[in-house]
């Protein structure tokens, strides 16, 4: 089984190669630069996304490459829908002309739910989204666009929701990194204080490893043209976060509220409801949060 991952060199892209070549796949990764098994794959560029789908002929596709900053979407919105929305036509319409027979997982955010509220507690794919950052529009629209190709075209494509995931290699902006990375600095005495902001919204945390497992799962067992959440079903505040962290760390962290982290229009709480993923595909997750810190804090102190 050959499969094709686009954004192979990023965080999940690592850890969805290590999980596909395990299972006996061969993978070939497609990003802005070569690397090993790895083609140069400009997703805005038709000319040289039809090579690539060509060259490669892929039996199945996991669609990973985004710009996938918040922050950022806001300062280059027209720039993420190119990145996310026009990148996907282009692969998808490269798939349907010379690998039509290819299984497609087009990654998508939970984010596309927008501010829930208290209806967070349980979210499921059955809920109304209202995306409301560029980034959350644009993964709508990569969304929208998967559905109608395979309702117009008979493509075999599923789209996942995904909710927070976290690991080593997972870069800062993230609170589990951030937590971590700040916590192996005061180790290494390379400063003496943690900033934080709002610690009581809850969250849905999931180890990147059953993340791309769970990916793997609907590749191989998911119906095409469904939606799957991936997430835990558990929720953790940031002060629970926080404390297990602080209890893995090797010295006394003091802590201090930053007020220009805080976000008052937070959702208190999202939860991911994965009841279809699992009925669908016998998904469960396997890794506890502690793993998930214990992971990330190992990482960092391996890089300071």
């Amino acid at each position: 089984m050959k499969a094709l991952v686009t954004g192979s060199l990023g965080f999940v892209g690592g850890y969805l190669r290590a999980e596909l070549e395990t299972n006996g796949y061969e993978v070939i990764g497609g990003d802005l630069k070569e690397a090993a098994q790895t083609l140069y794959c400009d997703l805005l560029r038709e000319d040289i996304v039809y090579d690539v789908i060509k060259k490669v002929r892929p039996d199945v596709i996991f669609h990973l490459a985004s710009q996938a900053d918040v922050s950022l979407s806001w300062k280059i919105p027209a720039k993420t829908m190119e990145m996310n929305a026009v990148a996907a036509v282009n692969l998808l319409e490269a798939v349907r002309l010379y690998a039509p027979n290819a299984k497609i997982v087009m990654v998508g955010t939970s984010d596309q739910y927008g501010k829930l509220g208290n209806d967070g507690r349980s979210v499921s794919e059955n809920m109304l989204t209202s995306p409301s950052s560029p980034y959350a529009v644009s993964k709508q629209a990569q969304e929208n666009i998967s559905q109608l190709y395979a309702s117009t075209y008979g493509m075999s494509i599923c789209m996942t929701r995904s909710f927070n995931h976290g690991g080593a290699r997972q870069r800062e902006g993230f609170i589990i990194a951030d937590f971590s990375a700040g916590i192996a600095r005061i180790e290494k005495k390379k400063q003496d204080h943690l900033c934080v902001g709002n610690l009581e919204s809850r969250r849905d945390y999931t180890h990147v490893r059953d993340v791309v497992r769970a990916y793997r799962f609907i590749a191989e067992r998911g119906k095409s043209g469904e939606i799957y959440n991936v997430g835990s079903g558990r929720t953790y505040s940031g002060q629970e976060i926080l404390d297990m962290l602080c209890a893995m760390a090797t010295c006394e962290i003091k802590v201090v509220q930053d007020e220009k982290r805080m976000r008052p229009n937070d959702s208190p709480v999202i939860c991911c409801d994965h009841t279809k993923l699992t009925e669908d595909t016998q998904w469960k997750p396997q890794e506890s949060i502690r793993d998930i810190l214990q992971d990330t804090l190992n990482y960092y102190r391996e890089m300071m």
